[in-house]
Formats: structure tokens, sequence, C-alpha cells
């Protein structure tokens, strides 16, 4: 399995302590980043054929060229440092939170002598409070504006030194205590920012608790129009409490925490799994946020919570006592040791079979599954957004006309084994499933994705001229002229970098056509095009950027899906075919009363005589071809 020599001297070089592991490509890019309590043992088994690896995981040994180890003393520096590492490689392999540097928080400068709450996605040590992170700045804007409404700090920039010469709006509408005019108590303030903070934190009761003394005391010194305020701003915080959700008298500081995998249907893009966080605390749901998981296709779900569980908490700013999974994750024991020292307490990881926790268990699994399917339709409905992608890309590109109908490739393939291709076409920035394309590699011999690229690029123009010249000849009407082949795109998109983009322009150029074409490389999301050395960036918010990362992951998953099917069935013809005596009835008939072939294997030969239409003797052939 391993026909690189520096490969073998590394693995035979290995140590056996705890630490994380890097692998590389044939272009020195990292591909993959893990952890492992023994290197040794990990690492080897990635290329031991009997492991019984997933498609995804075959297919990264596949790529593998170069791969290095980092010793650390104990398994929690192993995690912290491989968290560390996927945010700063974003590897092509790994299991990512979507956009996860730009996830915003809510900071509370309690540093300063009269402290703001502002809007960040930067987490520094500089003494003040931050809460989150929140998955959209939409739902951050939402809690600052009810905060607003609560709570009387300054949201000005200004230098407070207790002498402006008048005050804003926001004082005379009672939102500011007007420290900038010198006539706000600190004392008061500081009550203030003390009740953002306990609000940020679920703590509403203690927080009326206070509010209350804070109103009676002011009442029995007559301050009544202060005590009227504080009235007003416990009025307004019950409120908030009465809306919030009683999920259970039994639960007090707990997140709970379930995924939604993407269906994978023909016009949906792969590979993408939403995880929903439900923030309970004092029995009552605080809030929720949705949170895009990237690469997780080929994963089983156990992975994919481990993987979530540690890039979430790496970056969140409160950690519960008890985290409530869907499902299990890997090394639960170093999780829970590393959430204990980000708490300071103890934090137990749950993850219920039945009762009241696994009933919240499933209702943030439909709600994670309902926030799947709206962010995908929000996106392909939305027509302002495709259009602004379109526009993006006509003008970053330097298009002629705006890319309506784009085509997607992608090679799939293990070390030139099954080997397929997929197009994928989107019209006006939505999935057009009806004009998908599979393509069965017939003419390249070994791994060799370049050639195997420029296959299903001259079948697919090949096809485009043939359907257009008998277009030509017998005049066929509008319907015909719409299909598939017949209709070139306006825009051509290669999943990879500068070598896949000049195999296809190679085609391109035989074919004489001059289609617009790009390469989107993965690891960084670098958009090459011809005659252009240095790749162009497009802005990580950019609609456009987006509608290309659909695309082309959706042109991945539809490439593997057809290899996989491949696979299964290139494994059941080449085992049981093979066979002297098994023809198409007889093989459907073992098929039909085993489920599989590896069932086949763990039967007995006196099992396999049972089964009708085969005979004693053939049954003891089978059990000899197949093995087990």
């Amino acid at each position: 399995m391993i026909e690189s020599e520096l490969l073998q001297e590394r693995l035979r070089a290995l140590p056996e302590s705890p630490g994380v592991y890097i692998m590389r490509d044939e272009a020195g890019q990292v591909i993959y980043v893990g952890k492992a309590v023994r290197l040794r043992d990990r690492v080897r088994s990635y290329f031991t054929a009997s492991a019984g690896h997933s498609f995804k995981t075959q297919e990264l040994v596949s790529h593998i060229a170069d791969l290095e180890t980092i010793v650390t003393a104990s398994e929690l520096e192993a995690l912290l440092l491989e968290n560390t590492l996927i945010k700063q490689h974003r590897p092509r392999y790994n299991i990512r939170l979507k956009d996860d540097k730009t996830y915003p928080y809510i900071k509370v400068t309690v540093q300063e002598t009269w402290p703001r709450v502002l809007v960040t996605r930067r987490l520094l040590d500089d003494g003040a409070r931050y809460f989150g992170p929140f998955s959209s700045a939409k739902s951050v804007r939402r809690t600052v504006e009810l905060l607003d409404k609560l709570f009387p700090y300054r949201s000005c920039n200004k230098e407070i030194d207790g002498q402006a010469r008048r005050s804003c709006l926001y004082y005379h509408i009672g939102r500011c205590l007007g420290p900038c005019i010198g006539v706000a108590d600190q004392a008061a303030y500081q009550e203030a920012v003390r009740g953002v903070t306990l609000f940020l934190e679920g703590k509403q009761e203690e927080l009326v608790a206070g509010l209350h003394t804070q109103m009676e005391t002011a009442a029995e010194s007559w301050e009544f129009e202060r005590a009227a305020r504080l009235r007003d701003q416990i009025r307004a915080v019950e409120n908030v409490i009465q809306r919030q959700r009683v999920v259970s008298n039994a639960l007090s500081d707990h997140d709970v925490i379930a995924l939604a995998r993407d269906p994978a249907q023909p016009g949906q893009s792969g590979g993408e799994t939403c995880a929903q966080v439900f923030f309970v605390r004092g029995g009552k749901l605080l809030g929720r946020e949705n949170f895009v998981l990237t690469g997780t296709e080929g994963k089983d779900q156990r992975e994919i919570m481990t993987s979530f569980v540690e890039q979430f908490y790496a970056q969140a700013t409160h950690v519960p006592r008890e985290v409530v999974l869907q499902s299990e994750v890997d090394e639960a024991a170093i999780i829970a040791a590393w959430l204990r020292q980000k708490r300071g307490a103890r934090v137990v990881i749950k993850v219920p079979r039945r009762g009241e926790k696994r009933a919240l268990v499933e209702l943030v699994a439909q709600n994670a599954a309902q926030a799947l399917t709206e962010m995908r339709a929000r996106w392909l409905t939305d027509q302002h957004k495709t259009a602004a992608a379109i526009a993006e890309l006509q003008e970053a590109l330097e298009l002629d006309r705006p890319p309506m109908r784009i085509e997607g490739y992608d090679i799939s393939n293990i070390q030139g084994q099954s080997a397929v291709g997929s197009m994928v076409v989107f019209q006006e920035g939505a999935p057009r499933s009806k004009d998908y394309r599979r393509f069965r590699i017939k003419t390249v011999a070994g791994a060799d994705d370049y050639a195997m690229l420029q296959e299903v690029l001259r079948r697919r123009f090949k096809r485009a001229h043939r359907d257009a010249a008998a277009r030509d000849a017998a005049a066929r009407d509008a319907e015909a002229d719409d299909s598939a082949w017949a209709r070139l795109p306006d825009l051509i998109l290669i999943d990879g970098g500068k070598g896949q983009l000049n195999a296809a322009l190679a085609v391109l150029d035989e074919a004489q056509l001059e289609i617009p074409t790009l390469g989107l490389a993965k690891q960084r999301e670098e958009v090459f095009v011809r005659g252009v050395s240095e790749p162009i960036n497009l802005p990580p918010d950019s609609q456009g950027l987006y509608l290309l990362q659909r695309i082309r992951d959706e042109a991945h998953r539809f490439a593997i899906t057809y290899h996989r099917r491949v696979r299964q069935t290139e494994g059941v013809r080449s085992r049981l075919d093979d066979v002297p005596g098994v023809g198409p009835r007889r093989k459907a008939a073992l098929l039909k009363h085993f489920g599989s072939v590896p069932a086949i294997q763990q039967a007995t030969v006196t099992e396999i005589a049972a089964v009708p239409g085969i005979h004693l003797a053939l049954a003891e052939q089978i059990k000899e071809a197949l093995g087990g």
C-alpha cells in the first residue's frame, strides 16, 4: 500500500508518545491533522489494508506524500495543539467549522472605567469579558439591541472625562446614565454593567433580585425617579424571562448538542452537517445557535461530534457544568479534562439514552435538521444573493457576460482504481440536477488525475460538438437545443489548483473553445485563472466565493457517490462473477439470500448449498473463491 521510501522511513521512526501528526500531499500542503495517544499505532493504522477504512480515509491515504509528528507531554496537550493546527492550516480532509475564523462575540469592556458593550470577532487577552461565539452577526445584533433596551450603559466611543458640554439623545431617553457630562454615578453605572454580564450568563433571577434590592433602597432614600427607572427595568427583564421556554426543572447549567447530516441528494451539496447547541441555564432555554461543519462526508457520527465539541469549546467563552450530547465522542475523558481546565471546575459529558434529557436531545436534533433545510433553501431561493454572486464573479474574473450557467468538474479514484468523473450544472446560481452527468474513466491507467480530467472534458465537448452538428443538420426544435450536452457553459469550474486548470485549458485549446475556466484550490480557497500567475483571493464573505464553493462541493459529492457505487459493483463482480458456474441468476439468488458478499464469506458450505440453484460442489467452489 505504501510506495514511497520516504513514507516507509517516517513510519519506522514513529514514536510511541502522545502527540499530533501532520499529513501533506505532493505539493507540500497540509491535508490532514490528527492527534493520538500513541503516535506509532495511530499513524500506522492508516496504512493497514485490513483496517476497514472508510472511503474518505482511503482517499486521504492515496494523497499522502509525507508526514511529520509533534510529540507532546500529554494527550491533553495533543488535543490543544491539534485544534490550533486545524485552525491554522484548514486541512482538506479534516472536519471543520465553516468560517470558524469569523464567528462574532459580545465584548464587555469591564477593564475600562466606563465599560461598553461591543461586537467583535477577535478574542484578546485584554481583561474584557467575552460571550459567545454566536453563529451569525444577526444573532449578535439581536442580543445587543435587547441589552441596549434593558441596561443604561454608554454606546459611544467618546473619551469620557465628564466635561462634555451636552449629552446625546440616549441620555435624554433614559438609555445612558450620562458619564460624558459628569452626571453618572460610578456605582450605579457598574451595577448596570454587572446586569449586562449576569444577563449574558443566563442568571436573570439573580439579576432581578439585585434590581429589586436597588429599587427598594432608592425608594427608602426618596430617590423616586431612580426607583421608577429600576421598576421599569425589572419589568423589561421579567418580560424577557417569561418568553424564555422552561425546558426542565432538573437542568441548571447545561449545553445540549445534536447534529443533522446533509441528505446529499442530487441538487444539494454534500459533506455538510449542521450542529445545533441549546444553552440551558436555570432550567430555561437561554438561547440556541447553529453551526455548519464541512468535510463531514464519509465520516461517522462519533467523529463529527468529537470534532465539533473540540472546535466549539476551543472558541467558547463559557463551559457549563454538563454537556449533553446526541452521540458519544472519542477520548471523552481527555475532552472532559480539557473542559474542566477551561471551566475551573468539574465538567460532565453525558449521552442520555432515555428520559427527560434524551427527549431534549431529540428536540435539538429536530431543530438542527430544520435549520439545515432552511439555510440551504434560504440561500438558493434568495435572488438577491444569487444575483450578487453572479455579478461578483463577472467582475472579479473580468468576464464579458454574467456566468448564468456554470459547469463544475471533479475526479474521484483511489490510486487510479474505479476512476470516475462528474459534471454538475448550476443555472442562475441554483443546481440543475437534470443536467448532471457521470463519466467512467476508460483511457487512463494509473493515478493520473490530470489525464482523467482531460478525458472527461474531451468526451463532454466532443458530445457537444456532435449534438450541435446534428442540430444544424436536422434543424432541431428549441427543446432539443436546451439539452445538457448541446448547451455550452458560461464558466467552467475545476476542483483544484494550477495543475488541474492547465490540464483543462489544454483540452479547451484542442477543441478551439474560448470558455472562461477557473480552478478553485480547496486548501486556501484560491481562484486560479488563465494567464495570471497569482491566485485571485475573493473575500471570505463573498457571495461569489460561496457560490463557487457550493458548485465545487457538489461536483465532489456527485463524483464520490458515483465512485462508491462503482467500487461496490466491481467488488461484487470480481468476487462472484469469476466463480465458474455462478451466472447472473445464481449471483442474484446468493445476494438475495445473504444480503452481501461479506455475509456469504461468513456462511458455511452447507448454508451456501441451501440457496436454490446452488449444489454442494458449487457451494464449495464459492466458499474457496471468496475465502472467509
